[in-house]
Protein backbone atom coordinates (compact mmCIF):
# COMPACT_ATOMS: atom_id res chain seq x y z
CA UNK A 1 0.00 0.00 0.00
CA UNK A 2 0.60 3.68 -0.63
CA UNK A 3 1.26 6.06 2.09
CA UNK A 4 -1.45 9.54 1.89
CA UNK A 5 0.49 13.16 1.30
CA UNK A 6 -0.35 15.33 2.73
CA UNK A 7 -0.77 19.29 0.93
CA UNK A 8 2.42 20.30 2.54
CA UNK A 9 4.20 17.08 0.49
CA UNK A 10 4.64 15.08 4.48
CA UNK A 11 4.05 11.50 4.42
CA UNK A 12 1.42 10.06 6.86
CA UNK A 13 1.36 6.73 7.70
CA UNK A 14 -1.61 4.81 6.44
CA UNK A 15 -3.75 2.13 8.05
CA UNK A 16 -3.45 -0.78 5.05
CA UNK A 17 -7.12 -1.12 3.90
CA UNK A 18 -7.62 -3.75 1.51
CA UNK A 19 -9.14 -2.12 -1.50
CA UNK A 20 -11.69 -4.62 -4.28
CA UNK A 21 -12.16 -3.96 -7.70
CA UNK A 22 -15.17 -4.68 -9.60
CA UNK A 23 -15.09 -7.90 -10.15
CA UNK A 24 -13.64 -9.28 -7.58
CA UNK A 25 -15.00 -12.06 -5.05
CA UNK A 26 -15.08 -11.15 -1.22
CA UNK A 27 -16.75 -12.66 1.43
CA UNK A 28 -19.17 -10.06 3.73
CA UNK A 29 -20.06 -11.43 7.32
CA UNK A 30 -23.26 -13.52 8.07
CA UNK A 31 -24.01 -13.20 4.09
CA UNK A 32 -21.09 -14.85 2.50
CA UNK A 33 -19.36 -14.64 -1.45
CA UNK A 34 -20.55 -12.20 -3.16
CA UNK A 35 -19.14 -10.03 -6.42
CA UNK A 36 -18.03 -6.20 -6.54
CA UNK A 37 -20.37 -5.10 -9.27
CA UNK A 38 -19.18 -1.39 -8.89
CA UNK A 39 -18.47 1.38 -6.85
CA UNK A 40 -20.25 3.94 -6.37
CA UNK A 41 -19.82 7.53 -4.83
CA UNK A 42 -23.12 9.01 -3.25
CA UNK A 43 -23.51 11.64 -0.75
CA UNK A 44 -24.63 11.06 2.82
CA UNK A 45 -25.32 13.62 5.23
CA UNK A 46 -23.85 15.95 2.92
CA UNK A 47 -20.29 14.56 2.66
CA UNK A 48 -19.54 12.29 -0.38
CA UNK A 49 -18.40 9.31 0.19
CA UNK A 50 -17.51 5.94 -2.23
CA UNK A 51 -19.36 2.37 -1.57
CA UNK A 52 -18.79 -1.17 -2.95
CA UNK A 53 -21.69 -2.18 -4.64
CA UNK A 54 -21.68 -5.95 -3.49
CA UNK A 55 -23.98 -8.49 -4.93
CA UNK A 56 -24.18 -11.63 -2.57
CA UNK A 57 -24.13 -14.98 -4.51
CA UNK A 58 -26.49 -16.85 -2.55
CA UNK A 59 -29.73 -14.41 -2.74
CA UNK A 60 -28.93 -11.73 -5.29
CA UNK A 61 -29.26 -8.96 -2.25
CA UNK A 62 -26.99 -5.96 -2.68
CA UNK A 63 -24.81 -4.56 -0.22
CA UNK A 64 -23.22 -1.16 -0.39
CA UNK A 65 -20.27 -0.93 1.76
CA UNK A 66 -17.93 2.23 2.39
CA UNK A 67 -14.66 2.14 0.90
CA UNK A 68 -13.13 3.47 3.88
CA UNK A 69 -15.09 0.91 6.28
CA UNK A 70 -13.60 -2.17 4.89
CA UNK A 71 -12.03 -3.22 7.80
CA UNK A 72 -14.94 -2.53 10.62
CA UNK A 73 -17.96 -4.45 8.46
CA UNK A 74 -15.20 -7.44 8.06
CA UNK A 75 -15.29 -7.58 4.51
CA UNK A 76 -12.39 -9.74 3.29
CA UNK A 77 -10.81 -12.03 0.42
CA UNK A 78 -12.40 -15.53 0.05
CA UNK A 79 -9.96 -18.21 1.61
CA UNK A 80 -6.86 -19.04 -0.69
CA UNK A 81 -7.05 -22.65 -1.97
CA UNK A 82 -3.94 -23.81 -0.05
CA UNK A 83 -5.53 -22.63 3.25
CA UNK A 84 -8.98 -25.06 2.85
CA UNK A 85 -6.98 -27.76 4.48
CA UNK A 86 -7.06 -25.87 7.50
CA UNK A 87 -10.62 -25.49 7.43
CA UNK A 88 -11.06 -29.07 7.20
CA UNK A 89 -8.78 -29.56 10.05
CA UNK A 90 -11.27 -27.57 11.75
CA UNK A 91 -14.08 -30.14 11.12
CA UNK A 92 -12.23 -33.03 11.80
CA UNK A 93 -11.41 -31.62 14.96
CA UNK A 94 -12.79 -33.47 18.10
CA UNK A 95 -12.16 -30.46 20.51
CA UNK A 96 -14.69 -28.07 21.08
CA UNK A 97 -18.21 -29.10 20.59
CA UNK A 98 -21.60 -28.58 22.58
CA UNK A 99 -21.72 -29.07 25.89
CA UNK A 100 -24.92 -30.20 27.42
CA UNK A 101 -25.20 -28.18 30.54
CA UNK A 102 -25.19 -24.89 28.41
CA UNK A 103 -28.84 -24.16 27.62
CA UNK A 104 -29.72 -23.42 24.43
CA UNK A 105 -30.09 -19.93 24.30
CA UNK A 106 -26.33 -19.16 25.17
CA UNK A 107 -25.69 -22.05 22.72
CA UNK A 108 -27.81 -20.04 20.00
CA UNK A 109 -25.93 -16.69 20.64
CA UNK A 110 -22.08 -18.17 21.02
CA UNK A 111 -22.79 -19.52 17.73
CA UNK A 112 -24.41 -16.71 15.88
CA UNK A 113 -21.39 -14.42 17.55
CA UNK A 114 -19.36 -17.04 15.58
CA UNK A 115 -21.47 -16.86 12.14
CA UNK A 116 -21.10 -12.79 12.52
CA UNK A 117 -17.37 -12.72 12.46
CA UNK A 118 -16.88 -13.65 8.93
CA UNK A 119 -14.36 -16.20 9.54
CA UNK A 120 -14.34 -19.38 7.85
CA UNK A 121 -13.27 -21.04 10.65
CA UNK A 122 -15.41 -20.19 13.34
CA UNK A 123 -18.44 -21.03 10.90
CA UNK A 124 -16.80 -24.31 10.38
CA UNK A 125 -16.77 -24.99 14.00
CA UNK A 126 -20.35 -24.03 14.08
CA UNK A 127 -21.39 -26.65 11.42
CA UNK A 128 -19.27 -29.25 13.36
CA UNK A 129 -20.69 -29.05 16.43
CA UNK A 130 -23.95 -28.80 15.14
CA UNK A 131 -23.64 -31.84 12.24
CA UNK A 132 -22.03 -33.96 15.21
CA UNK A 133 -25.51 -32.76 17.72
CA UNK A 134 -27.56 -33.95 14.31
CA UNK A 135 -25.68 -36.80 14.68
CA UNK A 136 -27.07 -37.84 18.26
CA UNK A 137 -30.68 -36.21 18.34
CA UNK A 138 -33.32 -34.18 15.88
CA UNK A 139 -32.11 -30.72 15.89
CA UNK A 140 -34.51 -27.79 17.13
CA UNK A 141 -35.89 -25.01 14.05
CA UNK A 142 -33.58 -22.67 15.53
CA UNK A 143 -30.65 -25.07 15.52
CA UNK A 144 -31.60 -26.33 12.02
CA UNK A 145 -31.45 -22.77 10.73
CA UNK A 146 -28.06 -22.10 12.26
CA UNK A 147 -26.76 -25.37 10.43
CA UNK A 148 -28.21 -24.82 7.24
CA UNK A 149 -26.83 -20.99 7.30
CA UNK A 150 -22.97 -22.33 8.17
CA UNK A 151 -23.39 -25.29 5.63
CA UNK A 152 -24.59 -22.55 2.86
CA UNK A 153 -21.98 -20.11 3.99
CA UNK A 154 -18.96 -22.47 4.73
CA UNK A 155 -19.69 -24.90 1.43
CA UNK A 156 -20.53 -21.79 -0.94
CA UNK A 157 -16.96 -20.30 -0.10
CA UNK A 158 -15.26 -23.97 0.06
CA UNK A 159 -15.95 -24.34 -3.63
CA UNK A 160 -15.49 -20.50 -4.69
CA UNK A 161 -12.09 -20.94 -3.13
CA UNK A 162 -11.21 -24.82 -4.72
CA UNK A 163 -13.35 -23.85 -7.90
CA UNK A 164 -15.55 -27.03 -7.52
CA UNK A 165 -19.23 -27.46 -7.59
CA UNK A 166 -21.10 -27.41 -4.61
CA UNK A 167 -22.80 -30.78 -4.02
CA UNK A 168 -19.02 -32.04 -4.30
CA UNK A 169 -17.65 -29.43 -1.48
CA UNK A 170 -20.43 -30.99 0.36
CA UNK A 171 -19.87 -34.49 0.27
CA UNK A 172 -16.43 -33.85 0.87
CA UNK A 173 -17.06 -32.19 4.36
CA UNK A 174 -19.56 -35.08 5.48
CA UNK A 175 -16.74 -37.66 4.66
CA UNK A 176 -14.71 -35.87 7.27
CA UNK A 177 -17.78 -37.08 9.62
CA UNK A 178 -17.28 -40.40 8.59
CA UNK A 179 -14.69 -41.22 11.17
CA UNK A 180 -16.65 -39.77 13.33
CA UNK A 181 -19.77 -42.54 13.11
CA UNK A 182 -19.88 -45.32 15.67
CA UNK A 183 -20.00 -48.04 13.22
CA UNK A 184 -15.84 -47.41 11.87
Amino acid sequence: MTKKTDKEGTQTPKQEIREFRVGDLAVYPAHGVGRINSIETRIVNGEEHDFYMMKIIENEMTIMIPTNNVESVGLRDVIHKKDVSKVYAVIKSRKGGITDNQTWNRRYREYMDKIKTGSLYDVAEVFRDLFRLKLTKDLSFGERKLYDTAQVLLVRELSTAKKMDEDTILSEIESLFVSDSPEN
